[in-house]
């Protein structure tokens, strides 16, 4: 089961990010993507760990961002690669068949490769400008969503697709509305992590 709300963690220190973590899941989020950049492999390898604690504790799913290797060790239940990333079919070999693997796309093409490669969920973006990101992919807006899922559709192509990039409270309406399974979101919940329970209301409304 892929949930409708994904936090990508933010913070630049260990304590940065295990607070922001805590505090989300402490508002109901269910799904938590590690991405800690800028720290080093033991400053990783120590938010990972009491990351999936946490997670254990709140039942949410554990997802870390590009390194198969660090999912392997401390036993995720998944990781999300870039196209830049480990090839997919790499990291299933790693990872087993049990595990969630996302890929990133952000044209027609790559989800066409993304649902060649058999990834679990796709993360589709950016939606707008965001800062999160360095090397910004040219911006899809609810227009090039759209047209994504209609060639899906023509293609037969059934992959949850979760939108990521500047997402606002007020885009979520019409981003589910567009047929999107759901959404991932960084800075938003950081900086008010009470609004959970107002996106997931929002997201989980069709069920």
């Amino acid at each position: 089961m892929i949930s409708k709300l994904h936090y990508i963690s933010q913070g630049n220190t260990v304590d940065e990010q295990l607070y922001n973590i805590q505090k989300t899941l402490d508002n109901g989020c269910d799904w938590i993507q590690l991405r800690f950049k800028n720290g080093n492999t033991e400053e990783l390898l120590t938010v990972a760990e009491k990351t999936k604690q946490l997670c254990n504790q709140y039942k949410a799913t554990f997802i870390i961002n590009d390194k198969v290797d660090l999912a392997y060790q401390i036993n995720a239940d998944g990781v999300h690669l870039g196209l830049d990333d480990m090839r997919i079919k790499d990291a299933r070999a790693i990872l087993g068949n049990q595990k969630i693997i996302g890929g990133t796309a952000n044209t027609f093409e790559h989800v066409l490769q993304r649902a060649n490669e058999k990834c679990d969920y796709i993360g589709l973006g950016p939606f707008r400008f965001t800062k999160t990101k360095e090397k910004l992919s040219p911006i899809l807006g609810l227009e090039g969503y759209k047209t994504i899922l209609n060639q899906m559709d023509e293609q037969h192509i059934k992959i949850p697709l979760i939108a990521i990039g500047g997402i606002t409270l007020e885009d979520i309406d019409s981003l589910i509305q567009s047929g999107l399974h759901g959404i991932a979101v960084s800075g938003l919940l950081t900086q008010n992590p009470t609004i959970t329970t107002t996106l997931n209301e929002k997201l989980y409304v069709n069920i």
